[in-house]
């Protein structure tokens, strides 16, 4: 098949089976069935990938699908539900409510899969680096969801090129800015809205006014876990240089702690995804001094993790996103340089600072822009699936997680199903339009029940301002909401 008859093909499955909420949540069932029954293939493939063991994938893979599966399963019947929205006196007798729907056929480029069981059809095409897992997820999904519906394509470069020439009707993309602007570029030729989490430099600034060893245990975690390949993993500690050797030496004990002497034997440090990769990764290191480790293995694609101090900003490792066990160390001198670097730069995806003044915490909150904050910990805001998860600007656009992701999969559509009762209302928009008419207009469009009630008491009877309250109140009823899903 053609990429077009592909895309046509799933758009017209779309419109015959995709919008009743019972085929949705038989999807995601089997969704679950899939990740419960085929997680020994799953983890086998990331171990095979990224040297990733088991736990790992379950810490950072399975128990965050698992939820967020869960999650959609029990709630969705809440989030496509019509939502009745407040109105003016024009419309105090209508249904007026929005009404979520599926948008149609999505391309999820590079991102995760059971974002695909919400009502769309899908194009999903994995990451190509990541060639086990992108060969088991093409051989399982079939197996056991609706392979009409949801397609998994492995080819290449140029074929996901070709791709993104169809039209789509969302595409949700993660990876690299550099390739987001191609992705936002083909999308435009058809107004493809889209949804980027594109990563990028994100800063962890460490205040003198802290814990320090708790704040390098956690930050340590954050960063080599995955061997930095993680897309909100701090990019660089912002810190004084008073205590930048402290950071360094706590850095050092727990490095030590987490995978003892030799971080290559440890079973919990996973590999670079490719030589490639590994070879972009070991020329950022180039002008900087090593604080703690350095040491590499290219025929094995492992890394170790590794610390740079007195690193300065215009050195190469600061000028792109690291997605390695790198860790560079820029001081500054104090809480405002750091708010000024930070600003000097891209808005990044996460933004971390570890402080115990109050003070330095609002101010890096309300001074910086981030897709994302968490203060005193790391990557911890993406595991709370009542947080929206996104960038801004260069890191991104659009939002996911929980309830995020729905809205952000479903079109928004505004409802009004007027009345064929009061039609005496509408006189104030009919011609002939006299002054008086107007007066009326403009109350009747900015007014709300509350300010009907006091204009009855010059101009409607009691019972005609009853009729609108009771009315109102009936839509908003948890009765006209079941009756409208």
């Amino acid at each position: 098949y053609s990429r077009c008859q592909v895309v046509d093909g799933l758009r017209e499955v779309f419109q015959s089976r995709s919008r009743p909420l019972q085929y949705r949540k038989q999807q995601h069932r089997a969704l679950h069935r899939l990740i419960t029954e085929r997680q020994a293939d799953i983890e086998q493939a990331l171990k095979q990938d990224l040297n990733r063991n088991t736990y790992n994938t379950s810490l950072f893979e399975m128990i965050s699908i698992e939820n967020d599966i869960k999650l959609a399963e029990s709630d969705m019947a809440d989030w496509a539900a019509p939502r009745p929205v407040k109105k003016n006196l024009n419309t105090a007798l209508d249904d007026v409510y929005i009404k979520p729907e599926p948008l149609g056929v999505v391309f999820q480029l590079h991102t995760v899969f059971h974002f695909c069981c919400l009502g769309n059809a899908a194009v999903l095409k994995p990451s190509e680096l990541s060639e086990h897992s992108a060969r088991l997820m093409k051989e399982l999904l079939p197996l056991y969801l609706d392979k009409e519906m949801y397609q998994v394509v492995t080819e290449g470069v140029l074929e996901t090129q070709e791709l993104l020439k169809q039209r789509f009707d969302h595409i949700f993309y993660t990876g690299s800015s550099t390739v987001g602007k191609l992705v936002m570029e083909a999308a435009a030729r058809h107004l493809t809205p889209v949804t980027l989490e594109l990563g990028g430099k994100s800063p962890c600034y460490v205040d003198k006014n802290c814990d320090i060893a708790v704040a390098c245990r956690r930050i340590t975690w954050g960063k080599f876990a995955n061997c930095g390949q993680t897309c909100i993993a701090p990019d660089y500690i912002l810190c004084e240089p008073s205590i930048q050797d402290r950071i360094v030496e706590e850095i050092q004990k727990t490095l030590l702690e987490f995978y003892q002497k030799d971080p290559k034997s440890s079973p919990d440090y996973c590999r670079i995804i490719n030589t490639r990769h590994f070879d972009r990764a070991l020329a950022l290191m180039n002008e900087c001094t090593i604080a703690l480790g350095g040491e590499s293995d290219r025929s094995k694609c492992y890394i170790a993790p590794t610390v740079l101090k007195d690193v300065l900003p215009h050195f190469k490792i600061m000028q792109e996103e690291i997605f390695g066990p790198l860790l560079p160390m820029v001081t500054v001198n104090g809480l405002s340089e750091a708010i000024n670097f930070i600003n000097a730069r891209e808005k990044p995806l996460a933004l971390y600072v570890f402080s115990s003044d109050k003070m330095v915490i609002k101010r890096m909150l309300t001074e910086t822009s981030s897709g994302g904050v968490t203060v005193n910990d790391v990557l911890m805001h993406y595991t709370v699936d009542t947080l929206p998860f996104g960038g801004v600007g260069n890191s991104g656009m659009g939002r996911y997680h929980g309830r995020h992701t729905f809205d952000q999969l479903s079109h928004h559509r505004a409802c009004l199903v007027k009345s064929f009762a009061m039609e005496s209302l509408n006189d104030a928009r009919y011609p002939p339009l006299t002054a008086a008419r107007l007066r009326k207009a403009k109350f009747s469009c900015k007014g709300n029940l509350r300010s009907l009630r006091a204009f009855s008491n010059e101009k409607a009877p009691l019972s005609f301002v009853s009729l609108f309250e009771e009315r109102g109140a009936a839509i908003g009823s948890p009765r006209f909401r079941a009756r409208r899903s």
